[in-house]
């Protein structure tokens, strides 16, 4: 399957960062663990190239199926080392034609973040198919409701602004969500969390209710 094939299979990626490498396999094993095959690691720290180089190595040995990308991308340079690192897709908190230039040229998906109607429609002529919704929070629901019917060959995704509870995930699926994203509400471990396997329960629920 491709980028967007699997992400409608499989709609719910996780957004994380660590400067811990073996951290960073550890919560992507764990997120594989109960069923997630997309994994959004995110450029936001100084070990961001150095880890995700380490995290695609584990990837390509034991875990082949899994679609791994690189977040915040926010400039050509950004995107061009990451594809030569070899990222699957993109994703940007904004729409930059240079970021598309460079997906294009590496044949990757490239998934923009945007918060007007504007916004969304450079992304389309940019020759985006699927938009982040960002921030998801202060957007909601109800925007992608009033703006959907305008981007009909459109994909939405928010990020930012969806909780790991059944209300949050069906509120957003119901306004016609394509997938979610989900960063450090889901790595937030529960109170009781004695068990080690939370974070993958909780990836099996998410997973359950967005589907």
């Amino acid at each position: 399957m491709n980028i967007r094939e699997t992400i409608q299979a499989y709609p719910v990626i996780p957004v994380y960062y660590n400067d811990d490498a073996e951290k960073c396999i550890e919560v992507v094993k764990q997120c594989y663990s109960g069923g997630i095959r997309v994994f959004e690691f995110v450029n936001r720290g100084a070990k961001a190239l150095e880890n995700f180089k380490i995290l695609l190595e584990y990837k390509n040995e034991n875990l082949p199926d899994l679609k791994l990308g690189i977040g915040t991308i926010k400039t050509a340079e950004q995107a061009r080392e990451f594809a030569e690192a070899g990222t699957e897709f993109l994703v940007s908190p904004i729409v930059k034609a240079e970021i598309a230039v460079v997906a294009k040229e590496y044949n990757l998906d490239w998934i923009p973040g945007c918060m007007t109607p504007t916004e969304i429609a450079l992304a389309e002529e940019l020759e985006a198919k699927l938009v982040k919704l960002f921030p998801g929070d202060t957007l909601g629901p109800n925007f992608l409701k009033a703006i959907k019917p305008l981007f009909p060959t459109l994909k939405f995704m928010p990020t930012g602004g969806v909780d790991t509870t059944k209300e949050s995930i069906k509120s957003w699926r119901q306004a016609g969500v394509f997938s979610v994203g989900l960063g450090s509400k889901l790595f937030a471990a529960p109170n009781e969390a004695s068990n080690e396997n939370w974070l993958a329960e909780r990836c099996t629920q998410l997973l359950e209710w967005a589907k």
